[in-house]
């Protein structure tokens, strides 16, 4: 058998509960419904970091954000920072990148992608010294070539190519470009990344009518908003919500909230159905047999959890994400129970596709969870990593000063020394889950018992000896990625 492709798809904030794979059947997946039934289905998938920048570097390099540099958001990958395109020893691979890309120069080829199809205008102000700044998007040119204008004169906004008729939106744009590469490069190698914006906001699009809102189903924790036991930034940040809504979106009442999780059902919706283009061009072309397909995301949403919005914290639905395997020639769906990272994707994809895995990588190859073979994995606990500072809503800065703030949650300062805490997370096979945080807002969850993880076990003296445990993991593993941020003794 020749080489295997490699199809990567990937969305930008979905979280795991967002097909019948993961338990949510009421959500219309059809195509990923029918991939999960032919994949390996990784039940716990998490995040190196639950925001965009960062997760998207690991994703790329099989490296920690802390190794990258790419901490936040909007901080470019470095160029030595190898992707893996460019660690591909093999000649004769087709290399794509199509979509988001978020990680520096976001119009400009790079990073061992031969093909480069753009669809974001909003970045060019992080474009690097010397970088055309006037450029535009492949996406911009095919709306141009349609007789579009935008409405500012200059680019077209996410709003306004989320309310274009679905054939012009970004989703069929990609699904035929992604189509189209398939069908050129049928007869060789290729490795083709495609990355949806969907079903990040501005949580509307074509299909906000497709689910109604009377049928969408709250969290299990909806009316748990987070208590005092847990962090300020955390509190924060769901008060924010509360408050200021999203966009033009109020979000006090359960009624303001099934509006948004339609629409954004809506959008997983759209997705699965440009997924499907592209899955049923690699049938056609006759691939399928011969075709590594990865479908997850680089983090999830909150939607409601918690009655927070987004991402950035470290609750599961933010730094969980559905992950599906399909190996060549697979028919059979199975099911990974244990965590596991997407550290691992990097070593595990270039050792499915008989590449050579590197001792730079930071994971460890997946693939004898898939093909049955080899030794049984070392590192079974899974690290998130969370880099501050942050500001969870644009409007809380301003908000946090009114005296009603100041009494309840400390001083402006205080409350600044909160927004910028960082953690480090490890998740147990066993199910204990322990956010260690630079500040001393540490959070201890059996997710076995607690799985929409109300009860912040971190302040029970009973559960001191196991924090003290959990921390030695989390120090283990700064000292071996050397990871330099300081922790509090417990």
């Amino acid at each position: 058998m020749s080489r295997p492709n490699l199809l990567f798809i990937f969305t930008d904030e979905q979280r795991a509960d967002t097909m019948a794979a993961y338990g949510n059947t009421l959500i219309q997946t059809p195509n990923l419904n029918r991939l999960a039934g032919e994949s390996f289905v990784f039940e716990r998938t998490y995040v190196t970091q639950p925001v965009c920048t960062p997760s998207r570097s690991s994703i790329l390099t099989g490296l920690w954000p802390h190794t990258t540099g790419c901490t936040r958001n909007n901080i470019p990958l470095p160029p030595e920072m190898a992707c893996l395109p460019e660690m591909l020893v093999h000649d004769g691979y087709a290399t794509a990148y199509h979509g988001k890309w978020h990680l520096g120069d976001e119009l400009f080829a790079q990073h061992g992608f031969d093909e480069w199809i753009s669809i974001e205008d909003g970045y060019n102000r992080w474009f690097s010294e010397g970088m055309d700044r006037n450029t535009r998007s492949s996406y911009y040119h095919f709306l141009i070539a349609q007789g579009l204008t935008p409405q500012s004169g200059i680019t077209f906004s996410r709003g306004e190519a989320a309310r274009l008729p679905e054939e012009l939106g970004k989703p069929a744009f990609l699904a035929r470009q992604a189509s189209r590469f398939i069908r050129e490069n049928r007869t060789r190698p290729f490795c083709l990344f495609v990355n949806f914006l969907e079903p990040h906001m501005p949580f509307f699009g074509p299909r906000d009518t497709q689910h109604d809102p009377g049928s969408v189903t709250l969290p299990g924790n909806f009316n748990h908003p987070p208590d005092e036991t847990q962090p300020l930034r955390t509190r924060i940040t769901q008060r924010a919500y509360f408050e200021n809504g999203f966009g033009d979106n109020p979000l006090k009442t359960e009624a303001d909230w099934r509006r948004l999780i339609a629409n954004y059902w809506g959008l997983c919706s759209l997705v699965d159905t440009h997924t499907g283009t592209i899955l049923n061009t690699l049938e056609e072309c006759g691939l399928a047999g011969n075709t590594i397909v990865v479908y997850t995301s680089d983090h999830g949403d909150m939607m409601g959890s918690h009655r927070l919005l987004a991402k950035g914290v470290m609750f599961e639905e933010a730094a969980r994400v559905p992950l599906l395997v399909r190996l060549p020639g697979q028919t059979e769906g199975r099911r990974v129970r244990e965590p596991v990272s997407q550290i691992d994707l990097v070593p595990t994809l270039l050792d499915l596709m008989g590449e050579r895995v590197t001792n730079h990588l930071a994971g460890e190859s997946l693939a004898s969870l898939l093909t049955g073979s080899g030794a049984p994995r070392r590192n079974l606990d899974v690290m998130i990593e969370w880099n501050g500072p942050t500001a969870p809503n644009g409007s809380m800065v301003r908000d946090r000063k009114r005296p009603e703030w100041e009494h309840e949650y400390g001083s402006p300062e205080e409350v600044d020394r909160a927004l910028a805490d960082s953690v480090r997370t490890v998740v147990t096979p066993e199910g204990w889950k322990f956010n260690y945080s630079a500040g001393g807002e540490h959070e201890l969850y059996n997710l076995n018992d607690d799985p929409y993880e109300l009860r912040n076990l971190a302040r029970n003296s009973a559960h001191r000896g196991r924090m003290q445990e959990l921390s030695v993991r989390i120090r283990r593993w700064q000292d071996e990625t050397e990871d330099s941020l300081a922790l509090p003794a417990l």
